[in-house]
């Protein structure tokens, strides 16, 4: 198999593109574009979905993953109107990622608590 090292080009990783990463993989945006990849959810649907989540950190999550074009803030007109959050086109373009993240994490937690009982015992 080639070794592909030394030519690879290295991906720049600029302040603009962790400021991104860091906003939309943070732990309450994965949880909350989860929920909204499934369906559209009210505020207070997500909050039942997410229990542990404040008020406060839900509603300036919401507000930032829909300043990033992850979710779709929509009116619904019904009474009393209503406010649903839908995954956005460009949000359904992480989700296979975010999807591959938590399979990781479930796939890979055995070794993570070994390492981490392994580090601790060391200290």
């Amino acid at each position: 198999m080639p070794d592909t090292t030394e030519h690879a080009e290295r991906i720049q990783i600029a302040a603009e593109h962790r400021e991104l990463l860091d906003q939309v993989l943070d732990k309450w945006s994965l949880q909350v574009l989860e929920e909204v990849c499934e369906q559209p959810l009210r505020f207070n649907e997500l909050r039942r979905a997410i229990p542990v989540v404040t008020q406060k950190s839900l509603t300036a999550t919401l507000r930032r993953l829909e300043r990033n074009g992850m979710v779709d803030r929509v009116v619904v007109r019904s009474r009393p109107i209503a406010v649903e959050y839908r995954i956005s086109q460009l949000g359904r373009t992480i989700q296979d990622l975010i999807d591959a993240l938590f399979y990781w994490s479930a796939e890979n937690m055995d070794d993570v608590e070994r390492a981490r009982a392994r580090f601790d015992s060391e200290q």
